[in-house]
């Protein structure tokens, strides 16, 4: 089957984050938004009839997630990635977001500090904080055309306060996608300095061609005890409104702790949407992916082309993975403090600010391509012409 990723949904006035809450967000009307981390196509067919099917019941009780559910994301880890789950290992809660919370809650104490690798998703550092915790920043080094991680800089700033590193992997917003060897390297830092490993690894499914996502348990057999991974079909499959992860923990020990937590903040009663949609995404959406990362390859190859033949100075940090682009716009001839101001009041593109992912250097751009290409292209030609006014 064939699937429409050209045609143009309307979601505005469907309570979308991405459509109706951007202008407020923004301060700037008529701003076409390219920021939020979800697509603008529909989820695979197959989620929409198992979503019809669980409302057409009518009845919204409470819910207990069935063997059939476990099943499925067992085996999609199996088949897509390689990686051998077993079903006590799976804790659902209600995103990864929430789980980054709690999981910070249940294993520091306020004082302690959490290393972060910036830029990186900026709700890393806001559950740290909100735990009273302290933000170990171990940046990452843009070497040319791509970025690096600083384990010699790691190893120097982990102190005895040091519990935990929050990895972003695939990481949000440069769009690397870690090799073993990266990931060998910074595992076994932290298995010398007892720090536990959080790995963030939702943007797992989209994979650009010539890379390979490297779950991290799967690394060396001496992480699995010492390291959680969180996971979701949201960002594969366009289901974050349906508040649905996995989080795989695989000792016991540390499963216990996180329960307990869970079942303090009165996390445990799982969305019954959400499971349907989840199970059905894995178990008959691979087609779907397939062709949903073809179409983010040519939007990929769009912008390549679009900013080498018509933005002079701009330039792409080609992602290796995720649908979130990291534009680098510093020799564009706009003043560097003054250039995401320019993109969302004059362009009128709502993209985000690098340094909201802490980057500490201004001109860099997190933008979001998972839309139609038509919609890609008119964002492109207003930035186009905002630095063509700006000359």
């Amino acid at each position: 089957m064939k699937y429409d990723f050209d045609t143009v949904i309307d979601r505005r006035g469907t309570c979308s984050v991405k459509w109706d809450a951007v202008e407020e967000r923004f301060k700037v009307k008529d701003i076409l938004p390219m920021w939020v981390a979800d697509m603008d196509f529909k989820s695979p067919p197959a989620v929409v009839t198992a979503l019809k099917k669980t409302a057409d019941c009518g009845i919204f009780g409470y819910t207990s997630v069935p063997a059939s559910y476990y099943e499925a994301v067992i085996d999609w880890m199996k088949k897509r990635h390689g990686w051998q789950i077993q079903k006590e290992w799976l804790m659902l809660t209600t995103g990864v977001v929430p789980a980054l919370r709690l999981l910070v809650k249940a294993f520091t104490q306020p004082g302690d500090q959490v290393i972060v690798q910036t830029p990186v998703y900026y709700p890393f550092s806001v559950a740290i904080k909100d735990n009273g915790c302290e933000i170990l920043d171990n940046p990452l080094r843009l070497e040319g055309a791509s970025y690096r991680m600083d384990l010699d800089d790691l190893e120097r700033k982990i102190t005895p306060k040091t519990k935990m590193i929050i990895l972003c992997s695939p990481q949000n917003p440069i769009s690397r996608v870690w090799t073993r060897e990266e990931l060998k390297d910074l595992g076994d830092i932290c298995l010398r300095h007892n720090v536990l490993v959080v790995s963030d690894e939702i943007h797992s499914d989209i994979i650009y061609r010539g890379y390979k996502y490297v779950p991290f348990t799967t690394v060396s057999d001496d992480f699995i005890d010492k390291s959680i991974v969180c996971t979701a079909a949201s960002k594969t499959f366009n289901l974050p409104g349906l508040h649905t992860s996995n989080i795989v923990i695989a000792n016991p020990e540390l499963r216990k702790q996180f329960t307990a937590v869970m079942r303090n903040c009165g996390m445990s009663s799982p969305n019954m949407f959400g499971i349907a949609a989840t199970e059905a995404a894995y178990r008959d959406g691979e087609e779907w992916l397939e062709q949903l990362l073809d179409y983010l390859q040519g939007n990929v190859d769009f912008v390549t082309k679009f900013l080498a033949e018509r933005i002079p100075g701009a330039r792409l940090i080609q992602p290796q993975g995720t649908y979130l682009l990291w534009l680098d716009l510093r020799n564009c001839g706009i003043e560097a403090e003054r250039l995401g101001t320019c993109v969302r009041e004059e362009a009128k593109v709502a993209t985000e600010a690098g340094t909201l992912f802490g980057c500490v250097e201004n001109g860099f751009e997190r933008m979001n391509i998972a839309c139609p290409r038509s919609i890609l292209a008119e964002g492109l030609r207003r930035i186009e012409e905002m630095v063509k006014s700006r000359r």
